[in-house]
């Protein structure tokens, strides 16, 4: 009889908490998806899920997802389970979002949600690490020190304009504004490559290159890019939280997610992005206060 009434409530819960189904905006392929919400940001229209295996997509990883649906935000809330429908879409605006959303579990307020102890938190002090950058040089975090500096994660074949392809837009724009700016010996930038299979040092200069205008003279004084072993990265990648895998359907592509921090002149993490809206204003303001302090 408990039971009974238990899945009565159920019941009742989950249609409570249904809207009608969002129109749908795009022809693109579509993919069911569960997971549990780890943070909401209305103002931006996201939300971080971390969600299981999208069968014939991708694996189960914590990312950002937009979110085009107005309603969800009075009920999307850290902790709660949901079901959901990817739509993906490279003709979109946004390449790839969530609709027709349900929630299946209510977050228990007792229970708040896990830190994961592996993202940086803000205040640790970075790793040690050694990599070998674009000219074939090797590269450590112990040269930064003394600097204000950022690093993220890329993979130079990597597809989608929202992920490795805005980071970099957004690394190279940030290094061309500091080279013409009074910072430009108290800043640097570094972007790590996780696919050590094909992203050798000369593929990465040639990669870099082509977001700072093809020019065979351009300097990498302020934005490098580097590479090393699974074994050299995964460290890097797992004290800041990033997630990453080979797609198992195309051994040429990353299920990935995103991570951008600023790390001050003490060795300090002092800010950390986990998607890709930000902009390089915001990574330079962030990097500014770094140095007042």
């Amino acid at each position: 009889m408990r039971n009974i009434v238990l899945l009565f409530v159920f019941a009742l819960l989950f249609s409570a908490c249904q809207k009608p189904a969002t129109q749908a905006t795009s022809d693109g392929e579509r993919y069911p998806l569960r997971g549990k919400v780890i943070s909401v940001d209305p103002t931006k229209k996201t939300a971080t899920i971390e969600h299981d295996e999208v069968k014939g997509y991708m694996k189960a990883m914590t990312m950002d997802f937009p979110i085009h649906a107005d309603w969800v935000w009075d009920d999307l809330k850290p902790g709660v389970e949901i079901r959901a429908e990817l739509v993906v879409d490279e003709t979109a605006k946004d390449p790839y979002w969530l609709e027709n959303i349900g929630i299946i579990a209510a977050a228990d307020p007792s229970k708040p949600v896990p830190v994961d102890e592996r993202f940086a938190a803000v205040g640790k002090e970075v790793i040690d690490f050694t990599l070998t950058n674009q000219d074939g040089k090797k590269v450590s975090s112990k040269e930064f020190r003394g600097e204000a500096w950022a690093i993220t994660f890329i993979y130079a074949q990597c597809p989608l304009p929202n992920f490795c392809i805005r980071m970099s837009t957004n690394f190279s724009d940030a290094a061309n504004k500091i080279k013409d700016s009074e910072f430009k010996d108290k800043m640097a930038l570094l972007s790590v490559s996780f696919d050590p299979e094909r992203d050798s040092p000369e593929k990465l200069r040639k990669y870099g290159l082509g977001y700072l205008g093809n020019d065979p003279k351009a300097k990498f004084d302020i934005w490098q890019l580097a590479v090393g072993s699974d074994k050299e990265v995964r460290p890097i990648a797992d004290f800041f939280g990033l997630r990453y895998e080979v797609d198992e359907n195309n051994k040429t592509q990353f299920n990935h997610s995103l991570r951008t921090a600023v790390i001050g002149p003490d060795g300090k993490v002092a800010k950390v992005y986990s998607g890709s809206e930000w902009t390089p204003d915001d990574l330079l303001a962030e990097m500014r206060s770094t140095l007042e302090k």
